[in-house]
């Protein structure tokens, strides 16, 4: 498996927004017809399965390599994302699904002030 695979999962980058956050993963390598996100009780799951198969044939040399697996990882997601607006792309091995957030999460964010003794 690719070096973003560690162990079974793909390293996943999440970032908070201002109004959502973003979750990216690098799968290189996956079709994405073989890739599934799926959202359960406040679980986020990107599950995958990578088959390759490579065979060269060059005068008396045949290479033939073959590399599959399957890959899950679940991520709890924070209250604060609405889940009906989720919305995930995939270009070039690159995942992204956008998580934004529920409009009264983003008014609830307030500095407090620190009072000197």
């Amino acid at each position: 498996m690719p070096a973003a695979f560690q162990g079974n999962a793909p390293a996943v980058d999440f970032v908070e927004k201002d109004d959502a956050y973003e979750l990216t993963a690098e799968l290189p390598g996956i079709d994405p017809k073989e890739l599934d996100v799926t959202l359960s009780n406040g679980i986020l799951t990107l599950k995958g399965e990578k088959s390759e198969r490579e065979e060269r044939k060059d005068g008396d040399y045949y290479l033939s390599e073959r590399r599959y697996g399957s890959f899950q990882r679940d991520i709890q997601l924070p209250e604060a994302v609405n889940p009906d607006k989720i919305d995930a792309s995939f270009t070039n091995g690159l995942l992204k699904v956008t998580l934004p957030k529920k409009p009264n999460a983003q008014k609830n964010n307030r500095k407090i002030a620190i009072k000197a003794a």
